[in-house]
């Protein structure tokens, strides 16, 4: 793998050449200021302190008066052990602020390459979906699956020349509570051949895609056909798609051949046998029973690194996803 072959998979690379066929996106290059942030793993967990006020999650509570009783005078002993301030991004916030807006008012983000799926524990509703700035920060913050995004992405490379990009973006991409994920799928592409097709999601089986399956096969190779072949410049690569109820398809994302990137259903051994064997080497694999899901990696709260003291932005932040938690329990459907 060549560092230009995982270059041409970052989204502010490919998005403008097949904007038609993707989910509406916006990126923003992101200050040098905020990947300190990201990466910094010293000290305390801070959220970045908002310039809005009605935003989700407040960094931390101003109440004066639990303050009075807690005093530091010039010159004491405890000065320098209090707090660093919290970081600011006022004007990368106000950016993604009118972002979110000009994008329905939900979105999900990603950096260059990643999305911060593993950190989507931490968030009320338990998915990527973010409604404003605090809520884009805290998933690139928690998620550890960005950090190859920022320090390892060419580690794997054969002319690792550097050790991360010269500029990092941010894409918030439009939010659509009504997507199916077991209609997201992953392709295989080498040397300019469609070999394999794998269920993205393969931690639940889905018995209607078996069913669907030969008319999936025609959906998803017409539009690699027509739509991608010939306009990425990589030999050997691989595709997400989402393909919708009406049966069009919705380019998600391009990744490198091998490395890093997760070949699913398939081996990479499997996919290398097949892209050299002659004559129709394409398979579509299906989670095709319950006994083939294959469970992904349940990540816990890791609750004593957080700060959940009264007032605390994480307090609020517990306060919310128990109130979100009861609207379900309450709601007409729950019993459905």
């Amino acid at each position: 793998m060549k560092e230009e072959e995982v270059n041409r998979c970052q989204i502010q690379e490919w998005y403008p050449r097949f904007k038609s066929d993707s989910i509406k996106t916006m990126i923003h290059e992101l200050p040098e200021s905020f990947i300190e942030y990201l990466i910094d793993d010293h000290g305390p967990f801070l959220l970045p302190l908002s310039i809005d006020d009605n935003d989700a999650l407040p960094n931390r509570i101003h109440k004066p008066e639990e303050e009075e009783d807690f005093e530091v005078s010039e010159g004491s002993e405890d000065e320098s052990e209090q707090p660093s301030p919290p970081p600011s991004f006022p004007e990368l916030e106000m950016k993604i602020k009118e972002s979110i807006e000009a994008l329905g008012g939900s979105i999900f983000p990603k950096l260059n390459w990643s999305a911060p799926k593993d950190a989507a524990w931490i968030s009320s509703t338990g998915n990527l979906c973010c409604n404003s700035f605090s809520e884009v920060a805290i998933l690139l913050r928690a998620s550890d699956s960005l950090v190859h995004d920022l320090c390892h992405v060419y580690d794997s490379c054969s002319d690792k020349t550097v050790s991360r990009p010269p500029k990092f973006f941010l894409a918030l991409r439009k939010w659509y509570s009504s997507l199916r994920p077991e209609m997201e799928f992953r392709c295989f592409v080498r040397n300019g051949i469609l070999v394999g097709i794998s269920q993205r999601e393969v931690t639940g089986f889905y018995p209607a895609l078996v069913e669907k399956k030969d008319e999936l096969i025609t959906i998803i190779q017409r539009f690699f056909i027509y739509k991608v072949k010939g306009n990425f410049e990589s030999e050997s690569y691989t595709f997400d798609i989402y393909v919708t109820n009406d049966d069009r398809v919705k380019l998600l994302d391009f990744n490198p051949w091998g490395a890093f990137t997760l070949p699913l259903l398939f081996t990479w051994e499997e996919l290398e046998v097949s892209s050299n064997e002659e004559g129709d080497c394409l398979e579509f694999r299906l989670v095709e029973s319950q006994c083939g899901v294959r469970p992904g990696l349940k990540t816990a709260v890791p609750y004593d690194y957080l700060d959940t003291s009264p007032g605390s932005g994480w307090d609020e932040f517990l306060k919310k996803a128990d109130e979100e938690l009861g609207q379900q329990i309450r709601s007409p459907q729950a019993g459905a």
